[in-house]
């Protein structure tokens, strides 16, 4: 199957909902006022389109030279394993100012084999707060 990839200046809350609740992130979508303020205040979307439908996307924020968090990445389930995560994370660190961007994504408990397979750099020096809902 062929997917495309894009950058997206708009994602609508169906789309990111329905491809959260079909990937496992695990994200407040029963909140679609949050879902709608998370979309519209992220600044850098890549979208991962087969036939025109989304089937994977990269959520960040960044200033597009010097930091970039990767909020959320999710690929629906049925697509998983044809590299469009990875692939995703690759044009999320080009859009975001490339090798001058430094690019931070907190990893789920149960997505960490997959970050250390693609072979992503894992820090030791991160200290968060962690949101309370």
């Amino acid at each position: 199957m062929n997917t495309i990839y894009a950058r997206e200046d708009y994602l609508g809350a169906d789309e990111y909902i329905d491809v959260v609740r079909k990937s496992g992130l695990n994200r407040p979508v029963e909140d679609r006022g949050r879902v709608e303020r998370m979309l519209a205040h992220a600044n850098l979307i890549l979208t991962a389109r087969q036939d025109g439908r989304l089937v994977g996307f990269a959520r960040s924020l960044t200033d597009f030279c010097f930091c970039c968090y990767l909020s959320d990445l999710a690929v629906d389930k049925a697509c998983q394993g044809q590299g469009i995560g990875k692939r995703l994370i690759e044009e999320t660190r080009t859009a975001a100012g490339g090798a001058l961007t430094t690019t931070l994504l907190l990893s789920a408990p149960t997505a960490m084999t997959y970050y250390k397979g693609i072979r992503m750099p894992q820090a030791d020096n991160c200290f968060l707060y962690r949101r309370q809902k």
